[in-house]
């Protein structure tokens, strides 16, 4: 793997990236094994790096949907919406 590459970057640098980070950064991992040419070893780490980020994105999505679930019990419940939602 090069240097340049965003994909290259730790797994600690996960909590960081925002959902469309996290799925550019996948999108480019899948281009990347898509193509072929890469090493066993590269190409292993490239797979894990991209299970980290579609687990990365499938957090964010679950987050989102809890919040929407919130949003949406707190309108029924005559409540202004929004209103029970944190950052």
């Amino acid at each position: 793997m090069t240097d340049n590459n965003s994909e290259a970057a730790g797994p600690g640098s996960l909590d960081s990236l925002s959902y469309e980070e996290a799925r550019e950064q996948l999108v480019a991992v899948v281009s990347r094994l898509e193509a072929g040419g890469a090493s066993l070893e590269e190409s292993l780490a490239l797979w894990e790096r991209g299970e980290a980020l579609a687990k990365r994105c499938e957090d964010w999505l679950e987050g989102a949907r809890k919040r929407l679930a919130t949003a949406r019990d707190a309108g029924s419940d005559g409540a202004a919406p929004g209103a029970n939602l944190q950052k």
